[in-house]
């Protein structure tokens, strides 16, 4: 098997992708990427090399992630918003034997240090703009094209990166049949039609947008209108220019649009399928856009080591708040603080069972062992309750994650760069609500002794060795940490 062939069995001449206003169908798209995957065989691209992607929402995208996959290689997306820094350390980690730059990333790849990557053979610019030695994606597609490989199912299609609790970044590991068994499991669930238009705001990099977005479109051989960034006037033109009928979008889409004029928003009621997931969805949000258009959005629960989808509410009665229930073919415990499982209506952690979920982290076996099972269980370290029709609720977390517009933020990553800062003696992160990203990032610093900082000379320092939605948007310069009996800091107390 290989995922790279999910768009293989569509008819020529329906279209996979308008990306910047062009169409290319999936006719069109299959021979871009089979000329593709002959540019990456002939740079010395091997099956288990790793393939950095340093690119937005774009056709270049999606040819890359195919012709990757499709010569046996491991797509490594990174988001072409993150700084230099923290481009560089993913690199590192990972040691890409090929990278794919588009103009976006061109100041980030700029200022990396190449010398570090030992691996890497050769680069592609997306667009003809100047990296010395570079091949250019226009001249790749005119290529003598190769095969799809055929690949072992528990082969490593992708790897993604989610910041780990000790504040390093860690690859999840998910392989070929990790991704296909979850599109297969969201077809069971019949959401999308090869007749749908699907919005595709949602960063490829992140696995929503990269397994759910694109790979769930191709799969069922729908069509997805690829979108750079959000902004909610644009949006509503778009959706009634490309007549889409599918959108999934983070609960800070929705509640941007559920804040437009009404009169602008008629098109919200034409929409076929509404979906959220990535963070909790406001109940509110939901219930206003039900009354004043009639749409309902359904709410879902994944994560990266999913695959991402483990949970949906499209199919039965709609509760507001609800999260719904497992896909068909993945399995879920809720357990309680004992380790069993938890009774109707009281409260447990997620676990998680099924061939969505991933091979581990790579390089890092402390790290899976932390939260995959002897037996295959994802301990989610997410709380939810069950109620008497089995729909699930999530109540809160076992960890510290902040989730900042859907994308997640762990503390210790933070509170690692706001050390490094000469002037900070202590810190401790916490997220704390806010109306737009749902949660947001603070920061509490005590400073050494004799130290005269701002806040807004801290925020700069992150911004520096962070992507955005990692920084601090408050920091408090106190004199001391609340901590408990063994000098841990109390993140709940600061909260």
């Amino acid at each position: 098997m290989n995922l790279a062939e999910i768009i293989e069995q569509h008819p020529a001449d329906n279209v996979a992708l308008i990306s910047r206003g062009r169409p290319t169908t999936y006719g069109e798209l299959r021979r871009q990427v089979a000329s593709l995957r002959g540019v990456l065989a002939e740079n010395g691209v091997e099956r288990g090399d790793r393939v950095a992607i340093l690119c937005g929402n774009s056709r270049y995208f999606v040819l890359a992630y195919l012709a990757t996959l499709g010569v046996g290689a491991i797509a490594v997306p990174l988001n072409i918003m993150s700084p230099a820094s923290e481009i560089q350390r993913e690199l590192d980690t990972i040691q890409p034997r090929l990278v794919f730059v588009e103009p976006a990333a061109m100041t980030a790849w700029s200022n990396i240090d190449r010398t570090s990557l030992t691996e890497l053979r050769a680069v592609i610019a997306t667009e003809g703009h100047d990296i010395a030695g570079a091949i250019t994606l226009t001249e790749s597609l005119m290529h003598s094209p190769v095969p799809i490989l055929n690949m072992s199912p528990t082969e490593v299609a992708a790897f993604i990166f989610t910041s780990g609790t000790a504040g390093s970044p860690k690859a999840a590991m998910l392989t070929h049949n990790n991704l296909h068994s979850n599109l297969v499991q969201l077809a069971a669930e019949n959401v999308l039609r090869s007749s749908d238009v699907v919005y595709g705001v949602l960063p490829l990099f992140h696995i929503f947008g990269l397994n759910v977005v694109l790979g769930y479109t191709l799969f069922a051989g729908a069509s997805v209108v690829l979108v750079q960034r959000f902004d909610p006037s644009t949006a509503l033109e778009t959706f009634a220019e490309r007549g889409v009928t599918v959108v999934p979008g983070a609960p800070q889409v929705w509640s941007a649009l559920a804040q437009m004029p009404s009169n602008e928003c008629a098109v919200l009621s034409q929409l076929r399928v509404a979906l959220t997931g990535a963070a909790k969805m406001p109940e509110h949000v939901t219930v206003q856009l039900k009354e004043r258009y009639g749409l309902i959005v359904h709410e879902g629960y994944g994560l990266t080591e999913s695959s991402p989808v483990v949970t949906t509410s499209v199919n039965g009665s709609h509760k507001v708040g609800s999260i719904g229930k497992p896909l068909q073919g993945v399995s879920i415990r809720l357990v309680d603080e004992h380790g069993d499982d938890a009774e109707e209506g009281d409260s447990g952690e997620i676990w998680v069972h099924g061939e969505n979920v991933f091979a581990g982290y790579y390089n890092d076996h402390e790290a899976t062992d932390r939260v995959l099972t002897a037996d295959g269980w994802l301990r989610t370290g997410d709380i939810a309750v069950k109620d008497a029709d089995s729909d699930l609720f999530l109540v809160d977390r076992l960890k510290d994650l902040i989730i900042v517009s859907g994308f997640n933020v762990y503390p210790a990553e933070v509170e690692q760069v706001l050390l490094a800062h000469l002037g900070i003696d202590q810190a401790a992160v916490v997220g704390v609500s806010h109306p737009h990203t749902g949660e947001a990032v603070r920061a509490y610093v005590v400073l050494h002794k004799g130290v005269h900082l701002d806040e807004e000379s801290i925020i700069e320092h992150c911004q520096k060795q962070l992507a955005r939605y990692k920084c601090p948007s408050k920091v408090l310069i106190v004199q001391s940490l609340p901590t408990g009996s063994t000098g841990k800091v109390l993140r709940r107390a600061l909260r």
